[in-house]
């Protein structure tokens, strides 16, 4: 079921460290976004990020292409 509240989740590869985004999915079926946050800033502003941009995003970051 998609609401029209975000979601949200912090990966399970996040550490305990506080150096955290949040994302929710579930806006990209029905928005065609993906929101971002700061897990240190719930109550704060957040990243509508197209759902396009998001896989290629996600999809660099398993194919460690961003060069880091």
């Amino acid at each position: 079921m998609t609401t029209e509240h975000p979601q949200w989740f912090k990966s399970s590869y996040s550490n305990t460290g506080g150096n955290c985004v949040e994302v929710a999915t579930n806006l990209a079926t029905s928005h065609d976004i993906v929101p971002v946050r700061d897990s240190k800033v719930s109550d704060g502003p957040s990243l509508a990020v197209s759902v396009s941009a998001f896989a290629t995003f996600v999809g660099s970051v398993k194919d460690d292409a961003l060069g880091a």
